[in-house]
């Protein structure tokens, strides 16, 4: 997903400002996997448009988000 930059991050010089998403089959597995041993840009959430997701930072700064749809 590219987006403009956070207005909550300074932005000096151009940079990506986007994040890397990926679909999951078990969002919550994998929150319970990772969430102790990562830097968590959001906590697991469910959202209006039926998905399950968190983020965490990589390495690098860049966001990594993970989602599962939520079924009915």
């Amino acid at each position: 997903m590219i987006a403009t930059p956070n207005a909550h991050v300074p932005f000096d010089t151009p940079g990506f400002t986007g994040s890397f998403y990926f679909t999951v089959d078990d969002v919550a597995a994998l929150w319970a996997d990772l969430k102790d041993h990562v830097t968590i840009a959001y906590p697991m959430e469910e959202f209006h448009h039926g998905v399950r997701e968190f983020a965490i930072y990589d390495n690098n700064g860049y966001m990594l988000q993970f989602g599962t749809p939520m079924h009915p």
